[in-house]
């Protein structure tokens, strides 16, 4: 299996790259080009990147072990959480996830569902031991390549959203996601003035908590 992804990944790579060494050529038809390159690697997806809050400053403060032990516990909690929204793991550095979603309100349900899990570990935990998610969503079209890259303006804003903007206990989403939400009683949006490059507006979501049920403002 891992080879298949291996193959698919190289063929998808020597793909891209041709065309990029066709662009580069001195009167090439960029235009044209390009077209093959979206035609080829273009698909439609929700995007999220996740990110500790505060971790940065808890590895300094305890060390490369408590490090190493809270991406391992965010992990544990966090990908049965994904695999029950359906989402697709990309990528995993450090203490960030990179995920796709075919469905957006997916997408939404388990940032929240996320949040919630991370809530039930907290609770009895000392400060340093809590775990404190930040989620950024974008939706649209990007270029997929193979099983480990994307590219495009909506993974850039949710990139930005999600690994800067977003505080703990946070979900921020570019307008786009806004957009493509159903309409439900379980979440709403608020505006918020960092709207990142590449989107025209970002957002807020307003979601409960259980126990206590409590608003994220």
């Amino acid at each position: 299996m891992g080879q298949k992804r291996t193959i698919a990944t190289s063929a998808s790579e020597e793909r891209l790259e041709k065309l990029l060494e066709e662009r580069l050529t001195e009167g090439s038809n960029h235009e044209i080009i390009d077209k093959r390159i979206w035609d080829l690697f273009g698909e439609t997806w929700c995007v999220m990147f996740t990110d500790l809050s505060g971790f940065s400053r808890g590895v300094a403060k305890f060390g490369i072990i408590h490090f190493l032990q809270t991406i391992y516990e965010s992990q544990r909690i966090l990908i049965p959480v994904l695999d029950e929204y359906d989402g697709i793991l990309m990528k995993d550095e450090g203490d960030s996830l990179m995920v796709l979603f075919r469905n957006t309100n997916k997408a939404i349900q388990c940032a929240i569902h996320m949040q919630k899990a991370c809530k039930r570990y907290n609770e009895g935990r000392i400060a340093e031991e809590q775990i404190l998610l930040c989620v950024g969503l974008g939706y649209g079209k990007i270029l997929k390549i193979g099983d480990t890259d994307v590219f495009g303006a909506e993974v850039n804003a949710a990139s930005k959203l999600g690994e800067d903007t977003a505080k703990a206990w946070e979900i921020l989403v570019t307008s786009a996601v806004k957009a493509n939400a159903d309409e439900t009683t379980d979440f709403d949006f608020e505006p918020i003035k960092d709207i990142p490059p590449g989107s025209d507006g970002a957002f807020k979501l307003l979601y409960t908590l259980d126990e206590p049920k409590w608003v994220v403002l």
